[in-house]
């Protein structure tokens, strides 16, 4: 894999990288009530209606991404990830929950969209190396 990182400002790299390792404490903290079934939790993926699994299948979205956020291949499809799953808890907080809590998901997506865009060309590669493999 070519070396992205070549193309990156020093200094922008290295703010990125503390970007990356906040947003991954952040998503695994977040992950933790979730993936123990905390009542409050609970409560609220019941509100939405789509019941334990779904809390646990988010849960353990949010823990596998974390972790790929700290591995420099995966970094940017894992913000690109949760940019998608931060999309959609805004929605649903929207739709299901009356708004009640959107800013959350909406303050959690705008870290990992720049990740995202700083990181895009180790995507890129990445989905190079993959598809070219098929």
């Amino acid at each position: 894999m070519t070396d992205a990182t070549a193309t990156t400002p020093r200094r922008t790299h290295i703010a990125v990288r503390i970007l990356e390792i906040v947003s991954a404490l952040f998503f695994a903290l977040s992950a933790v009530p979730k993936l123990m079934g905390q009542d409050p939790v609970k409560e609220t993926f019941d509100k939405i209606g789509f019941g334990d699994g779904f809390l646990y299948l988010v849960g353990g979205l949010e823990l596998a991404g974390a972790v790929a956020l700290l591995i420099p291949a995966l970094t940017g499809l894992a913000a690109l990830a949760f940019v998608g799953l931060m999309a959609g808890a805004a929605i649903t907080h929207i739709a299901v929950l009356d708004g009640e809590g959107v800013l959350v998901p909406v303050v959690a997506a705008v870290p990992v969209a720049v990740i995202a865009w700083v990181r895009r060309e180790r995507t890129a590669e990445l989905l190079r190396r993959v598809v070219g493999r098929a």
